[in-house]
């Protein structure tokens, strides 16, 4: 498929599926968009491709501060 192609002409290129959701995880997709399929298609091609980078607490590396200098060694 080109990837000039209108965007018309890619939404007749598409599949329609039925899938099951959890209710509350339907509610979540919705406040993020009115089509929840682009979010679903989304996470597929990004899980296909291995883009799994997660951002939630549990995933994030935490930044330490920098080592306080002894003292007498400030910048005054």
């Amino acid at each position: 498929m080109n990837d000039s192609a209108p965007s018309s002409h890619r939404a007749a290129d598409k599949v329609e599926i039925a899938i099951h959701l959890d209710p509350e995880l339907l509610d979540q997709l919705k406040h993020l968009t009115n089509d929840p399929s682009k979010i679903v298609e989304t996470a597929l091609r990004q899980w296909l491709r291995g883009e799994t980078q997660r951002d939630d607490d549990l995933t994030r590396t935490l930044v330490k501060s920098p080592p306080v200098p002894p003292r007498g060694e400030w910048n005054d």
